[in-house]
């Protein structure tokens, strides 16, 4: 018990590197971008931050320290039956880089579209209930979502024998790329908005809509919303409303909601996809 306490303590002191460098770079941005209106939109996404930040101790004190063993062995375990590390070693880093993103995005794509089924929608729905979009909701992950992504997001890179850096690499760029693309900005990028998910694309993505928020499912990228069909223009749903299948519940809401609809007490109404793979 004594050394679960010290593993949990360890684990939230941890967090303060990781949650510190967006909220300072992001509460810039807002002094800059909304000036007096700064303390308006703290009231407004005061009840939204305190449900994520619950569910960010739920997720990364709690269940990491409990998985962080399992997840070893599991990614060992690929590691060992890996195929091609020889050829990444020897490869040019760019390559290696450019073959990590492209691979890692194909998989988070689909792992994303596969969380909008009907069966997993009520789990990935506590992700989309936020009401008021900050940073912070990247981390709006109900913990059997966070599981999911824990054990399945580099499945198929270690399986490829891709290098450990690179994975950490793209994965430290599609999180950094994630915090900023669930701000409340309205930015599309503009042309650069059709190769990259700008904010105002993941907005759309998180619109309470149940056929539009089928789209722009894309982490960083756009490339695989375009080939499968799945990518819209952002740019004339640009201050969409969020909160999709009700609306925020509260953290014990939230928690409850996927047992709540696979119980049958609540009706879930899951996305529709805009075309069809």
């Amino acid at each position: 018990m004594d050394t679960l306490a010290a593993t949990l303590g360890k684990t939230t002191w941890d967090l303060l590197p990781m949650l510190a460098p967006p909220a300072l770079a992001f509460g810039i941005l807002a002094l800059v971008l909304k000036r007096g209106r700064v303390a308006a939109t703290i009231r407004r996404t005061g009840r939204e931050t305190r449900t994520n930040l619950a569910l960010v101790g739920i997720n990364y004190v709690l269940l990491a320290s409990v998985l962080a063993g399992i997840a070893a062995m599991w990614e060992k375990g690929l590691a060992a039956i890996a195929v091609g590390g020889p050829f990444w070693h020897d490869a040019s880093p760019v390559l290696v880089l450019a073959v990590t993103m492209l691979v890692g995005e194909f998989v988070v794509y689909w792992r994303h579209r596969i969380e909008h089924h009907p069966l997993l929608w009520p789990v990935h729905a506590v992700h989309h209930s936020d009401e008021a979009m900050t940073w912070l909701a990247l981390l709006r992950k109900h913990p059997l979502a966070y599981v999911l992504a824990m054990f399945v997001d580099t499945v198929l890179l270690l399986l490829l024998g891709l290098p450990l850096w690179a994975i950490a690499a793209c994965a430290a760029v599609r999180s950094g790329w994630g915090y900023f693309i669930h701000a409340d900005l309205p930015w599309t990028f503009g042309p650069l908005g059709r190769w990259l998910i700008s904010p105002a694309a993941h907005r759309l993505h998180h619109i309470d809509d149940l056929e539009l928020c089928g789209s722009n499912y894309g982490g960083v990228l756009t490339l695989w919303d375009r080939v499968f069909g799945t990518y819209i223009d952002p740019a004339p749903f640009v201050d969409c409303r969020t909160g999709v299948d009700g609306g925020s519940r509260g953290f014990l809401g939230e928690l409850a909601r996927p047992f709540a609809a696979w119980a049958g007490s609540r009706r879930v109404d899951a996305p529709r996809e805009i075309a069809e793979a």
